[in-house]
């Protein structure tokens, strides 16, 4: 499937909500507003300092918004992997979004992929995302990522997660096999001086399975790994 034909899905997507949230606004005085936040921290596994960012926000309204996202590793001077998202995305439910856009790789391949999902609050309010991805050369795949914030005082969060990704079939050029290619799961623990400004401690076990630990075997490389992490967090 070529980038051509998922922008036209994407447009005619976005065509008749857009129509629709002009008439929603004039008749209900919806106003428009933003909400981002930015992670930014740094760590060192096996002797090689390692960095990540995460942005994750969207302006809009309670029905329509538009969602960005951008998430990456960097491990010495090489970016191992880097993502950014856009997303419409539409309320269709209390707790419930449904999103489809676009997501962009600049690391390996650099492909591109129809993102279609939904974001919202699951029970025992487990933040979740659950996306299926469709490449642009017509591989499909899927990411779930769930977390939650557990107050331990008004400060204080500790905030466990848990993020998998899944794959269509095997892909021999990026060492990925078919099912569950690798999970990771961590703790974040962060002190919020503030609404907008929170430092934090991360710890993560990343893991690969079946074929993509297999191969991975053979390329010398761990097939899971803990990092630990400092960072800062940004609300605004």
């Amino acid at each position: 499937m070529s980038i051509k034909y998922i922008s036209a899905i994407i447009l005619a997507a976005l065509t008749s909500p857009a129509i629709a949230q002009e008439e929603m606004n004039h008749d209900h005085g919806g106003a428009n507003y933003h909400a981002f936040r930015l992670e930014a921290d740094f760590g060192r596994h096996g002797g090689v300092n390692i960095g990540s960012w995460d942005l994750d926000g969207w302006y809009g309204n309670d029905y329509d918004k538009l969602w960005l996202k951008s998430e990456g590793e960097i491990a010495g001077s090489i970016t191992e992997q880097a993502e950014l998202w856009a997303l419409y995305s539409r309320n269709i439910s209390t707790f419930w979004d449904a999103q489809i856009g676009l997501r962009q790789d600049f690391h390996a391949s650099n492909h591109s992929y129809l993102a279609i999902g939904v974001n919202g609050l699951a029970p025992y309010f487990f933040e979740t995302e659950a996306h299926l991805f469709v490449r642009d050369d017509g591989m499909i795949s899927a990411r779930l990522r769930q977390e939650n914030d557990l107050l331990l005082t008004n400060r204080w969060f500790l905030q466990p997660y848990i993020e998998a990704n899944f794959n269509g079939e095997l892909d021999r050029a990026l060492g990925i096999g078919s099912g569950l290619s690798d999970a990771n799961i961590g703790l974040q623990t962060r002190f919020e001086f503030s609404r907008g400004f929170a430092p934090y401690l991360d710890i993560k076990h990343e893991r690969k399975f079946g074929q993509t630990a297999d191969w991975a075997r053979l390329a010398g490389e761990a097939t899971q790994s803990t990092t630990y992490n400092v960072g800062i967090r940004f609300v605004f």
